[in-house]
């Protein structure tokens, strides 16, 4: 029973959880965004720190190669002139500075590996940065798109503002025509009191007219004229 319910409620916290991200959505991508850019930064300033290591190195290096070479040269010098302490002396030092330059050598290589892993991970964060701008553009089209087409479909299926107006324009125009009703009122009238009887046996020929006509007028016109 308890195992049930623990499902249910994690079902339910759930679905929740996915209410709130889709109706955050935009604004999550927004804070992940920010966020891979804040990462990125931080990379490049890693990258810019290790790439001036690399370089301050680099110059380390540099400046022992000269001083051995130098050296070198000395102590080739004192040798020519057959001063065996001196060129001795050299040769410690050049043995020391030597080793030196080995160990520099190497955290150089490691420094140089570790600026070209770092530096190719900052282009692909940078280009995630972009690929993911990008996306959200899309997504908030998208968002509007759906946002318009719920709104749009709303207005064409529920009780709103179009389906008001449609109802009021049917009432108006599904209502009785006043003069028509009356027309009609005033004939059931005739009929029930025979109003209309004697009219309508003058226009059948029986007895004299109830009314003037135009016949009757133009009738009266020719008796004029031929008098």
């Amino acid at each position: 029973m308890f195992s049930t319910l623990r499902t249910l409620f994690s079902g339910a916290q759930a679905r929740a959880d996915e209410r709130i991200t889709d109706h955050f959505a935009l604004e999550l991508i927004d804070q992940k965004i920010r966020e891979t850019e804040a990462a990125v930064k931080a990379a490049k300033a890693t990258l810019a720190s290790l790439i001036q290591r690399r370089n301050a190195e680099q110059r380390q290096v540099d400046a022992l190669k000269s001083r051995i070479e130098g050296l070198m040269d000395r102590a080739r010098a004192a040798l020519a002139s057959n001063d065996e302490a001196l060129a001795a002396e050299a040769a410690q030092a050049i043995a020391t500075m030597e080793n030196e330059l080995e160990g520099r050598n190497e955290t150089l290589a490691r420094l140089e590996q570790k600026v070209l892993r770092l530096r190719n991970s900052v282009e692909a964060g940078n280009r995630r940065v972009v690929d993911l701008k990008q996306g959200a553009i899309q997504a908030r089209a998208v968002r509007r798109e759906q946002d318009i087409q719920k709104r749009l479909s709303t207005t064409l299926s529920g009780r709103d503002s179009a389906s008001e107006a449609e109802e009021l324009i049917n009432r108006v125009l599904g209502r009785d025509d006043p003069y028509e009703q009356a027309e009609i009122l005033k004939q059931i009238e005739d009929d029930l009191s025979h109003r209309d009887l004697e009219d309508r046996m003058s226009d059948a020929g029986y007895g004299p007219a109830t009314k003037i006509t135009a016949k009757s007028v133009l009738d009266r016109l020719k008796a004029d004229k031929a008098a």
